[in-house]
């Protein structure tokens, strides 16, 4: 059975008139089930993480300072959005479904997060909406329980996964791999171990002809034991802050090919959602659902 993370705290408490585009938290699951793509029993609810497992990713001063709400102004900003308790918990529930995702997603073969993708968050500091990387946090939970040996991290969103490249930068057991607009945020990009730039406005066919070209290559060069996939829909030519040009049937075949080379070379998938800011609710609704549409089609 498709196990999919999801918690109502995955719901962002903003004040009014920030809440688009973050009301895609509860409605993608809404959505799914309004369909008939899933039932209440796919879907599973993390438990907070525990503290142990986000000081193997993030420094004891910076989670200590998100803990008390001390963080220095300058670094809020960074961050993007105020400091409030609820957010702290809602990382904490985030990061620990990317966690449980990844043990389904070893026994089951996928599974997915309704949140997370939290690609900006560096150990000792976060941004872009990014406070605790989930990715991160997850990988390092497998490696230090000795669950696998090898991970691959396929970040497709839009923006390029700084913080993970950075944190992974020295350690070989995790290869980063970031396909994302070369002119987008972050101004200042890291180092993963395979950077893929694209251009403004690119569509369906040369991102999916680059994608196919390098995917496969790469499962067979790392040979990883498990796929962390960021699956953001944040590359639609509809988005306000992507600057690509993919529509929503070419963000699918996108998915579908991941999951498709997935199975091919067996390996194991857990994905986080990542980010959507078209100007219509319906279009991050619909290109989000078509990750889960697919997984489940797919897999089981």
């Amino acid at each position: 059975m498709l196990k999919i993370a999801y918690s109502p705290i995955y719901k962002y408490q903003l004040p009014e008139g920030h809440r688009f585009p973050m009301i895609k938290y509860e409605l993608v699951p809404e959505q799914l089930l309004h369909e008939g793509t899933v039932t209440q029993d796919n879907f599973f609810h993390p438990k907070p993480i525990e503290e142990q497992w986000i000081l193997h990713t993030h420094t004891q001063p910076y989670w200590q300072s998100l803990k008390e709400l001390t963080i220095a102004p300058k670094a809020i900003r960074r961050i993007g959005f105020p400091l409030q308790g609820n957010f702290i918990e809602r990382s904490k529930v985030i990061a620990q479904g990317t966690i449980d995702c990844s043990l389904y997603a070893l026994q089951d073969g996928v599974s997915l997060n309704i949140a997370g993708g939290t690609h900006h968050a560096y150990a000792d500091r976060g941004e872009g909406f990014c406070l605790l990387n989930d990715f991160a946090i997850a990988a390092n939970y497998l490696l230090h329980q000795q669950l696998v040996d090898q991970i691959l991290i396929v970040d497709l969103d839009v923006h390029q996964g700084n913080g993970t490249a950075k944190l992974f930068e020295n350690d070989p057991r995790v290869f980063t791999f970031s396909m994302h607009g070369s002119n987008n945020y972050p101004l200042r990009k890291e180092q993963s171990d395979l950077d893929i730039g694209l251009p403004d406005g690119i569509d369906d066919r040369p991102y999916l002809d680059i994608l196919e070209e390098y995917l496969p290559a790469l499962i067979e060069l790392v040979e990883p034991d498990i796929i962390f996939y960021l699956s953001g829909v944040d590359v639609l030519l509809t988005d306000k802050l992507g600057r690509l040009g993919l529509s929503i049937e070419g963000c699918k075949q996108r998915d579908r090919f991941v999951f498709e080379t997935c199975k091919q070379y067996n390996i194991p998938v857990s994905v986080s959602m990542g980010g959507g800011y078209s100007e219509r609710l319906a279009y991050i609704v619909d290109a989000h659902a078509n990750t889960y549409r697919l997984a489940q089609e797919l897999f089981f």
